[in-house]
């Protein structure tokens, strides 16, 4: 019988850096034949086209369910879709079992990492393949702040004036669920703060985690440029971990089904212009402030420049870098996911229009 392909599932906050460690991954393979299944929380798919853009992908007109190695579910996290998506998904790749090495799941922001794992356990997907290991990746800056992706200081006194509602925010159980499920965890952007507050974050971590597991630092160097950790410090823990999901610890355990905070959700703004970059962050920067706006991403079409730009945001915190040219069949749009709280499609897309 033909050994267990090994999935490793990279769990973490939304923006915490996943689609970078793995687009790092895979331009960085060491000769691995790689698949990489994309859970993408939004109806865009902006982390499965940026993964794409790494080019180190080879198409396959052939295979299914996708034509490339990256496969996108986009109808909720993987948690909720797991018996109507994930299923014949994973069936389709257990098919390239002889052309794979391994798989990678980038699961979504909000997804609870152990619903997932426990699909491993079904007679279909266990006998080919196993969880090799959860990596967890945590935004040290955010969490240094006590927001771990936005301003959840506002949604905790919020919850705390309702005594109908749970003290403790499903977004921190969530945050301490990909904890106390991870076999490695990547302290991700160091370099945005102090030795003192890395050391603080490290140790806030450690609490939550049930077990030894080891904590990576990781952020960008003195010059700007990312850090690409060894794949094999990522690969090869061989943990089995859909056999070892007791000594993983869960605040829904006892739950049969979990419900998540159906006031979060995702809107998606698509125009057919450019921006200046300078003027679109000012004004994402205003719509922060002014509605629950957790995490923004997205390209955007710059004027008279010849190369597509990546827009990522995490609360008030942005970055943008150029990935690849418009290649010349493609439209050259502006697409921008916006994932929040109570958001209002209607007001973000009227004030993107009238910026001029």
């Amino acid at each position: 019988m033909a050994a267990k392909i090994p999935v490793t599932v990279i769990t973490g906050f939304l923006g915490s850096g996943k689609t970078t460690l793995i687009r790092n991954l895979l331009q960085n393979n060491q000769g691995r034949r790689i698949a990489v299944l994309v859970n993408e929380f939004g109806e865009l798919g902006i982390d499965g086209d940026l993964l794409r853009s790494c080019e180190v992908c080879p198409d396959d007109e052939a295979s299914e369910p996708s034509p490339s190695n990256i496969v996108e579910l986009i109808n909720g996290c993987l948690c909720c879709t797991v018996q109507e998506e994930f299923l014949p998904t994973m069936l389709e790749l257990l098919k390239r079992r002889d052309s794979l090495d391994c798989i990678l799941i980038e699961t979504s922001g909000l997804a609870l990492p152990k619903p997932l794992i426990k699909a491993f356990r079904w007679h279909e997907i266990r006998t080919a393949a196993t969880v090799d290991g959860v990596i967890t990746i945590v935004d040290c800056e955010a969490v240094s702040s006590g927001t771990l992706a936005s301003d959840l200081q506002a949604i905790a006194a919020q919850r705390q004036a309702d005594p109908n509602l749970d003290h403790e925010t499903p977004l921190q159980e969530l945050f301490e669920d990909q904890l106390a499920c991870a076999d490695l965890v990547i302290l991700n952007k160091t370099d945005l703060v102090d030795d003192a507050t890395q050391a603080e974050v490290k140790a806030l971590v450690q609490k939550e985690l049930p077990r030894a597991v080891k904590i990576v630092a990781n952020g960008r160097s003195a010059t700007g440029a990312e850090n690409q950790l060894d794949p094999n410090l990522l690969l090869g823990f061989n943990a089995a971990v859909e056999d070892d999901l007791e000594s993983r610890p869960s605040h829904h355990d006892f739950e049969e089904e979990h419900d998540h905070d159906d006031e979060i959700n995702s809107t998606h703004i698509v125009l057919d212009r450019s921006f200046d970059p300078a003027k679109l962050r000012a004004k994402l920067e205003s719509l922060v402030q002014e509605q629950e706006i957790y995490r923004i991403k997205g390209f955007v079409a710059v004027p008279n420049k010849a190369m597509r730009m990546v827009l990522q945001g995490v609360g008030s915190r942005f970055e943008q870098f150029y990935d690849r040219p418009w290649q010349p069949e493609e439209p050259r749009q502006t697409r921008l996911v916006f994932i929040g709280r109570d958001l209002s499609p209607q007001d973000i897309e009227s004030k993107l229009v009238a910026l001029v």
